[in-house]
């Protein structure tokens, strides 16, 4: 099936992270079942690792709750982004496609439908096969992090090479790369300036608006 091929970038990337938030959910106190709860309600892996840090450190549930709320704010921008190829669809889908939209997922299904060749049900199949390898690895992270020590394995680096696996599908035009690139340096200056991520976020909408202010300016079409 189309849904289930075009989803093995994101589960490769997920059983790595997913241990690898397991592991670390474990120490913090939770159990498998825990773990795994947390994966399915929440399902989102980088409010997943900021909650179970707050976690460790007793931080208080209001304050994780709202931090994972602002973290996740990004999602009103990617579901607009998909909703201009959704509006047909009965709402009931929506809300199982909207369940499973992260930022993985997100950058396949959005190529994807701009082909014309992508439809929600494909869409679907691939949301929740992430999903479903993103519970499980979650969950054997918590059953073998007394297993293994911080750090094997490359499980660190493991979101950063998935992002970048990500990113080299989406570089389809010089103007794709610009933007890229313009996105990492302005991260990497604001950090410098800006504590905690939010560096990402005004990084990457400081370099799309100027990269969309090029293309208009210039007439360069999306193959450029």
């Amino acid at each position: 099936m189309p849904g289930l091929a075009a989803s093995w970038p994101i589960c490769l990337g997920y059983i790595p992270i997913g241990i690898a938030f397991g592991v670390l959910a474990g120490k913090a106190g939770l159990t498998p079942f825990e773990i795994g709860l947390m994966s399915v309600v929440v399902f989102a892996g980088s409010a997943q690792f900021i909650a179970v840090s707050m976690i460790a450190s007793g931080t208080g549930a209001t304050a994780i709750i709202a931090t994972a709320f602002i973290v996740n704010l990004r999602h009103l921008l990617m579901s607009s982004a998909l909703a201009v190829f959704l509006k047909p669809e009965k709402r009931r889908k929506l809300s199982l496609f909207a369940y499973g939209v992260t930022d993985e997922s997100f950058a396949i299904n959005y190529s994807r439908f701009k082909t014309g060749k992508w439809n929600l049900n494909q869409a679907l199949v691939l949301n929740h096969t992430a999903n479903l390898v993103w519970v499980g690895s979650t969950v054997a992270g918590g059953f073998s992090g007394a297993l293994i020590p911080d750090g094997a394995f490359g499980i660190d680096y493991a979101l950063i090479a998935m992002f970048i696996c990500l990113l080299v599908f989406q570089l389809r035009g010089r103007i794709y790369i610009i933007t890229a690139v313009m996105a990492g340096i302005f991260a990497v200056i604001f950090a410098l300036i800006i504590p905690g991520n939010l560096h990402v976020i005004i990084g990457s909408v400081l370099a799309v608006t100027i990269c969309v202010f090029i293309k208009t300016e210039s007439g360069e079409n999306s193959d450029g």
